[in-house]
């Protein structure tokens, strides 16, 4: 009888194809003595200093997602826990694309950066780690409501509609990431990465949805506070991973504003303190801000509102039209009518540029179309083949020939005596109306098996190079030290020969203060155990 699998590949078997080339193994063997050291250092910390400041379901939220205090978590034991409130968990490698994040939220599956922060940046790090993703964001899963919201966030964040300046935003934090991460990285390489950022952040020519929907999701999920606003617990994961921001958030330097769709129009500095948090009443009340922000989006509204949003944005969206039709491409023109056709809708054609993708409620139809697709509003008919003439109410007259279900050749057309500029040979579709028009492709799965997604994504030579030096900048000197204080504290009786010996040897590395600290705790242990 074959082995079941584990809980983890349980979960990446689960994953529809197109995200699982995200995944990443964990490789949990990789961790050094000192990196678990780390996880120990902060997580017993943050728990001491959260266990009256958290929301409720935080401390007893560790452990019924698989956290403990003392080493890393694994993905399988966090797995185990997970299944029974309904998410899993994956590994991943840094900052994964934002349209693949939320969709693995909307699914309910928790996106595992697997590395952790180095010791110089334990107070806060601006890239993701396992500190962050596990002991932040896996806690108040616990609380039901809360994990409901995340799903329904991560959709909105999904279908929300993303800019091309978005891509290059992403980029450049991307790459911050992995230079502040790098123990070799110098003054001039940080602060590079820096501007680098800021020249993305200041080319963007508007606000996206996409933009909207991370800033709401920055203010709740990563750095929320809840309750009552003279003293609200902490909630969001950027809080709660956080030694730094977790005792900072709650002094009078940060301003603390009731929770409102404002959050999804307030910037944010990833490579600084917050100075400002938004406090939800309850997590009701993110419920409510959320259903005010979804009514926002193009996918909710359709028409005229979605097109426009679709055309400044340049990038791959996709239109649901009536029926359950969806064509996915790039939106490149619209030609309004001469009047409002339906509510929110005054549009009387749109170009859709190829490739585009047919499908039907999510499900793709066939291969990509390559030349345009053309959709005209209005309630009209087409013959099964043949020539054919339209005229609209939107004042749009056209004519052709039909050679397929949706391919015409010969395409003409005039509005109000103007001749149109069309191409020739398109896809031509009626629409009385336009429900949505939405983020990304339809059918992501579908794509992705044609074009690999919307940018391939593989760990580059810097993040590579930068996981390599911080794996051997640690001495094996160094590291049977850390073993042997990590030896001793589980031993359960500390032996005060061994403490001392080993203290003398630390004393060939008085700058590593990480370890200073762990030999000062055994320290203070041994005296109270010896205390008369």
């Amino acid at each position: 009888m074959l082995p079941l699998p584990s809980p983890t590949r349980r979960a990446i078997d689960r994953l529809p194809t197109h995200l699982q080339r995200y995944v990443a193994d964990q490789d949990y063997g990789a961790y050094t003595p000192r990196d678990h050291a780390v996880w120990r250092h902060i997580l017993h910390r943050l728990t001491h200093r959260l266990k009256d400041t958290a929301h409720g379901s935080y401390l007893a939220g560790l452990a019924a997602t698989g956290i403990g205090l003392e080493r890393i978590p694994s993905l399988d034991e966090m797995n185990l826990k997970l299944e029974g409130l309904g998410w899993s968990a994956v590994g991943v490698r840094g900052f994964i694309p934002p349209a693949v994040f939320t969709e693995l939220q909307s699914l309910g599956v928790l996106a595992i950066a697997a590395d952790i922060r180095s010791h110089e940046h334990i107070e806060y790090t601006p890239a993701p780690d396992i500190v962050h993703e596990s002991a932040g964001h896996a806690p108040i899963l616990a609380d039901r409501r809360y994990a409901d919201y995340l799903k329904r966030c991560g959709e909105a964040g999904f279908r929300a509609i993303a800019s091309v300046e978005d891509q290059a935003v992403y980029e450049a934090i991307r790459n911050l990431s992995v230079v502040k991460e790098d123990p070799e990285a110098t003054e001039a390489e940080v602060h590079l990465a820096e501007e680098r950022l800021r020249a993305a952040s200041a080319s963007r020519r508007y606000v996206s949805e996409s933009t909207k929907a991370s800033r709401l999701y920055w203010w709740t999920a990563e750095y929320g506070l809840v309750g009552d606003l003279a003293d609200p617990k902490l909630y969001g994961a950027g809080l709660l991973s956080s030694l730094g921001e977790a005792a900072h958030c709650l002094t009078d330097a940060v301003a603390k504003v009731p929770l409102s769709l404002a959050c999804a129009d307030t910037e944010y500095d990833i490579t600084r303190m917050q100075p400002q948090l938004f406090v939800a009443r309850d997590f009701d009340h993110l419920f409510e801000v959320l259903d005010a922000f979804e009514a926002t989006l193009s996918w909710r509204r359709g028409g005229d509102h979605g097109l426009e949003e679709a055309l400044r944005a340049r990038t791959v969206n996709h239109l649901g039209l009536e029926g359950g039709l969806e064509l996915t491409g790039k939106v490149v023109a619209r030609i309004p009518a001469r009047g409002e056709l339906t509510p929110g809708l005054a549009t009387a054609l749109v170009r859709v540029e190829g490739p585009v993708l047919l499908s039907h409620h999510g499900v793709a139809e066939g291969r990509p179309w390559p030349g345009s697709a053309l959709v005209a509003f209005g309630r009209g008919s087409l013959p099964p083949r043949g020539p054919f003439s339209l005229d609209l109410p939107s004042g749009l007259f056209l004519t052709g020939f039909r050679v397929g279900e949706h391919e015409v050749i010969n395409l003409r057309g005039h509005q109000d005596g103007r001749p149109l500029d069309l191409p020739s040979w398109a896809l031509l579709f009626l629409s009385p109306g336009l429900p949505s028009v939405a983020g990304g492709p339809a059918d992501p799965g579908a794509w992705d098996q044609w074009y690999g997604g919307l940018g391939a994504f593989a760990e580059g030579e810097a993040e590579a190079q930068a996981r390599t030096r911080k794996a051997s900048s640690l001495p094996s000197e160094l590291a049977d030290l850390y073993l042997e204080a990590q030896a001793l504290r589980e031993d359960g009786n500390l032996d005060g020969q061994r403490l001392r010996a080993l203290a003398r040897k630390a004393r060939s590395f008085p700058e590593e203060w990480l370890l200073q600290a762990e030999l000062a705790e055994l320290e203070a242990a041994l005296a109270q155990e010896v205390k008369p």
